[in-house]
């Protein structure tokens, strides 16, 4: 419990209005994870390694399994707790005194190609499995990926624009007024956490495909009026 508590006194700030589920219940998990995984003396790329094995072990029966009722149980746990070790990474480096560029480097190029591999998963389930009415719903993976794969990319630059010309990042782990509450509520549909419970629902696939759908929408809309702002912020960046 030591270490756990070292853990929560190091944490990083959680942006304002941060998603709930990956800041309430995914670093919470995850600094657990990290606490093992600190004692057990591993480094924090091979907690990374873990985190994808889980969670490419997800992304695998998504498209190879017959969905079922199980399937979407085992599948949201598998995802879970790859997230978990996803978060627990970050905070062993911290605990180890600091992480290294590769280390990141690492990180990041695992969560990209989770992101844009889960929905084309989807897509594959979906050609084999689902009872479409029509082929163009097809289209509705492809576009989350694309969407999911863009915001990613576009959430990875702005910090390293920022930080490349001297500007911090807002964030503030203790505010939980009002208007943090009610944008983090805004934000669900956009939580990698919530879109993991999502999947409890695959089998059952006209409910998951509502569901996924109107992530889907609400993910897109998002990327649309941040990419306004984002883009005003660079400008301001000079």
């Amino acid at each position: 419990m030591g270490t756990v508590r070292r853990l929560a006194s190091a944490q990083k700030k959680a942006a304002r209005g941060a998603p709930p589920y990956s800041v309430y219940v995914n670093r919470k998990v995850g600094r657990f994870f990290a606490a093992w995984a600190y004692r057990a003396g591993l480094s924090p790329n091979a907690v990374t390694g873990i985190s994808a094995a889980f969670t490419f072990t997800a992304i695998a029966l998504i498209a190879t399994v017959q969905p079922a009722w199980w399937l979407g149980i085992v599948v949201f746990l598998l995802l879970a707790v790859g997230y978990a070790f996803d978060s627990a990474d970050g905070q062993v480096a911290r605990l180890r005194g600091g992480g290294s560029a590769s280390g990141e480097w690492l990180d990041h190029v695992v969560d990209a190609l989770k992101i844009s591999t889960l929905h084309l998963a989807v897509l594959i389930s979906a050609y084999r499995f689902f009872d479409l009415t029509s082929e163009a719903m097809l289209l509705i993976p492809i576009g989350y990926s694309v969407v999911a794969a863009v915001s990613f990319f576009a959430m990875i630059l702005n910090d390293q624009l920022k930080a490349a010309h001297g500007v911090g990042t807002a964030a503030s782990g203790t505010e939980v007024g009002g208007r943090s509450w009610v944008r983090s509520l805004f934000l669900v549909p956009t939580d990698y956490g919530f879109l993991c419970m999502l999947f409890v629902l695959l089998g059952f696939p006209v409910l998951f495909l509502v569901a996924y759908s109107l992530f889907f929408v609400a993910n897109a809309a998002h990327l649309a009026l941040a990419s306004v702002k984002w883009f005003r912020d660079m400008s301001r960046l000079g």
